[in-house]
């Protein structure tokens, strides 16, 4: 077999370098340097966002795709389409980076329902007793191991432990050394029972767990204090898997047709976690080795990643994932950097497009235990979302698309500094004002600042209801550029990288897409239970996008029901939030399984329904304007146009 020549390859300005063989994309070389490029299409060449330089040596193009034309022109070419052919020097601008970006690690002003409020109930997955064991005699000769499971069950009243080799290899020595008093640490989960941990009780130790939010985006990590339930530190970063695609059928399409992807997505977020954790433990003082559980909820394409198997089949119809329920994993099996003898849980899925984090946020909202109707939403790269009481709840989940984070715009970008994330436009000369993430000079536009600069321009009558620029315009700021119509949202000068920020009619049209798939999937779920949208006594949003979402906004573009803004209610991370409560409860996890048995899944490509309403919900903020009493105030505009803004505006 002939054996393949490798290159050296340099990255500046970080200066790492990797050796690949010939034929290596600079993406996947990048990501063997550590560094993460963005790459919303996967690598396919379409997004354009992965944009380097070769400064040295032999690259083969293959393609330019999607690459901006002025980039070409400075001599970019795409990392996804550019190829080794030698040593390689390579220069990577700041723009086409993953850094790390505002990430929702906690949302303390949350408000939880009474129930939560009261804390957990029962125990939680992995605790300690302490004991005192009879030491054997030349008539009481029972193993070590034996003395040792009659005293958990003479304490806890449970039969059936399992032992690790591990622990059992050092037990006769603990046990002598303690004088038969020792601490133990159990793991229950239902099903399953472990002793995975036994010390003398002079030297005790404290028991920790990781409570652990696999978003398509961001991933994020609580480590929690099992002996007492609390949450130590929070820590939280990008997703690394974003280098390879940015929603989730980009990540299937991925591991299913690269040989080595499937490897390369589950590394790349076991990597992301171990990052965080590594972090944490550090700075808290506290060793891996006590660190004895994580409880995971992801998506149902993420907890597939994660945990290794090939999720091809959920994006083929009749869309099937390969598990809904998985058993508790062994830490080792895994490769996360904590004790390797713990375990590892995942949250169960509804469906293939409805996982563990929304089953996360149902547990943690209390939807399903109250008597009034509610409406649960968590807006991302997919709309996911779950209506109903106590006596029943039914789900669906469309796809946004990445608008909201930042993809598919020209100048979008995730909330990191320098993201527009709020704007004021002057009614009469078009000024525009920006409020940024950090403060900072403007860089690009985050999915909070698309849905302002929206509902802005159309409130000013920049844009028709179509999402049409109204072209006749008195401003310089809306102009034709390329073939294409674009307002100006920042001057170079006044942007922190030299170039005009603006907004095209591609992109307006791209957030009309995903607004109008998130309320179309609303209404499908009222539609199938016979509804009427004022009988949703409240709506809960989720998830980190949805924290930084202004209601007002939401409801002027079309996005979200037209309802009192009382009954809108932030719950900011629910999937972490569900997981830390469930890993300090017993009964919590229980209760998350019986919620996902519980939820009907509605499958929104089966029949008509959601296609006619995401093309009614294509406008603003939509066809049937009945749906809308909040925008009361109308105002003849040119050729016929109507102007809707919101009331007291």
């Amino acid at each position: 077999m002939t054996k393949l020549s490798t290159h050296e390859v340099i990255f500046y300005p970080d200066q790492r370098s990797v050796r690949v063989p010939t034929g290596t994309s600079l993406l996947k070389a990048a990501a063997r340097a550590g560094i993460a490029l963005k790459s919303n299409c996967g690598g396919n060449g379409t997004c354009g966002k992965c944009a380097v330089k070769v400064k040295q040596g032999e690259a083969n193009i293959e393609s330019f795709g999607n690459l901006p034309a002025r980039l070409k022109k400075e001599g970019y070419v795409l990392a996804c389409q550019t190829y080794v052919q030698g040593n390689l020097e390579v220069e990577i601008p700041p723009e086409a980076q993953l850094r790390d970006h505002q990430v929702l690690v906690d949302y303390k002003q949350a408000v939880l329902t009474e129930r939560r409020q009261r804390g957990p109930e029962g125990f939680p997955l992995c605790y300690q007793v302490q004991l005192e064991l009879s030491s054997p005699t030349l008539t009481e000769n029972s193993s070590d191991l034996t003395r040792l499971e009659a005293a958990v069950y003479q304490k806890t009243g449970k039969r059936d432990w399992d032992i690790s080799l591990a622990v059992l290899r050092e037990l006769p020595e603990i046990l002598r050394t303690g004088q038969w008093k020792v601490q133990v640490t159990l793991v229950e989960v239902p099903g399953r029972r472990e002793i995975v941990k036994v010390v003398p009780t002079g030297k005790a130790v404290t028991p920790y767990g990781l409570a652990v939010d696999i978003g398509t985006t961001t991933v994020v990590v609580h480590l929690v204090n099992l002996e007492t339930g609390q949450i130590v530190d929070r820590n939280g970063t990008y997703n690394r898997q974003a280098q390879f695609g940015d929603d989730v059928i980009s990540r299937i399409i991925y591991a299913s047709e690269e040989k080595e992807g499937l490897e390369e997505l589950r590394e790349s977020v076991v990597q992301t976690i171990n990052e965080l954790t590594e972090d944490l433990l550090k700075r808290n003082g506290v060793p891996r080795e006590d660190v004895h559980l994580a409880v995971c909820a992801g998506n149902t394409t993420m907890t597939h990643l994660f945990m290794g198997i090939l999720p091809k089949y959920i994006r083929l119809e009749p869309y099937i994932p390969a598990f809904s329920r998985i058993p508790p994993v062994k830490v080792s099996q895994v490769g996360l950097k904590i004790n390797p003898e713990g375990w590892v849980l995942n949250f169960p899925a509804v469906a293939s497009y409805v996982g563990g984090d929304i089953v996360a946020g149902v547990l943690v909202s209390g939807i399903a235990d109250s008597e009034e109707i509610a409406l649960f939403v968590d807006i991302g790269t997919n709309g996911e979302m779950v209506l109903g009481n106590k006596d029943w709840l039914v789900s669906c989940a469309c796809s946004a698309g990445p608008a909201f984070e930042g993809g598919g715009i020209t100048w979008g970008m995730r909330a990191m500094p320098g993201a527009i994330e709020r704007l004021e436009i002057e009614p009469e000369t078009f000024e525009v004002k920006v409020i940024t993430v950090g403060d900072g000079k403007p860089v690009g536009i985050c999915g909070s600042g698309l849905i302002d600069t929206l509902a802005k321009l159309r409130r000013y009558g920049i844009i028709d209801r179509s999402g049409n620029f109204e072209r006749d315009l008195s401003t310089p700021r809306l102009r034709e550029k390329d073939g294409e119509w674009e307002f100006v949202l920042v001057w170079s000068r006044e942007s922190g990288n030299g170039e005009d920020i603006v907004i095209t009619q591609s992109d307006i049209k791209n957030i009309l897409r995903a607004k109008a798939a998130v309320f179309a999937g609303i209404r499908s779920l009222l539609k199938a239970v016979q509804l009427e949208m004022d009988q949703v006594q409240k709506v809960i949003i989720a998830g980190g996008f949805g924290n930084y979402l202004n209601i007002a906004d939401a409801v002027e573009i079309g996005l979200l029901p037209d309802l009192p803004e009382e009954r809108y209610e932030f719950i900011g991370n629910s999937a972490v939030k569900g997981a830390y409560l469930s890993l300090i409860s017993q009964e919590a996890w229980q209760e998350a399984h019986e919620l996902a048995k519980k939820m009907t899944y509605l499958e929104l490509s089966v029949g008509t329904d959601f296609m006619e309403e995401f093309v009614s919900a294509s406008f603003l903020p939509h066809t049937d304007l009945s749906l809308f009493p909040s925008l009361v105030h109308a105002v003849s505009g040119k050729e016929g146009n109507t102007h809707w803004t919101a009331a007291g505006n």
